[in-house]
């Protein structure tokens, strides 16, 4: 999927390792439009899963209520960094980052989710009056 074709809305994240195997689907909520980019996980005191923010590269936690884990990935969804950002945090930017996934602080080892995994995420299809491509 494009970064054009992302839309807000709900999916699952899959994490395959370097040697392939699997873990479990992992509910996912996309953030795809600036406002619901800028509001993220804010005024949140917690999450179910995962969010996914794209098109993003960097990312901030003034305002959070938890600490988080935070995945940077490239445009192929491998990831290139994995950061656990305490609350007040200004995090630097990733000159590869295309997309960033959000979880509570803990999850992403959990999942397996480290540098060199590669996500993959199938976003639900929402009844909007148009046609699946």
């Amino acid at each position: 999927m494009t970064m054009a074709q992302w839309r807000n809305g709900k999916g699952t994240l899959t994490v395959t390792d370097a040697q392939g195997g699997r873990e479990p689907e992992i509910p996912l909520r996309i953030a795809a439009s600036y406002r619901a980019r800028s509001r993220g996980l804010l005024k949140q005191d917690g999450i179910d899963g995962a969010l996914l923010i794209t098109p993003c590269g960097s990312v901030h936690t003034f305002g959070m209520r938890f600490t988080i884990d935070v995945a940077y990935l490239d445009r192929k969804f491998r990831v290139i960094a994995v950061r656990t950002m305490k609350p007040g945090l200004l995090g630097l930017p990733r000159l590869r980052a295309r997309h960033v996934v959000e979880s509570e602080a803990g999850a992403m080892e959990k999942w397996g989710l480290r540098p060199g995994a590669r996500v993959r995420i199938v976003q639900e299809e929402t009844d909007r009056g148009q046609g699946a491509s």
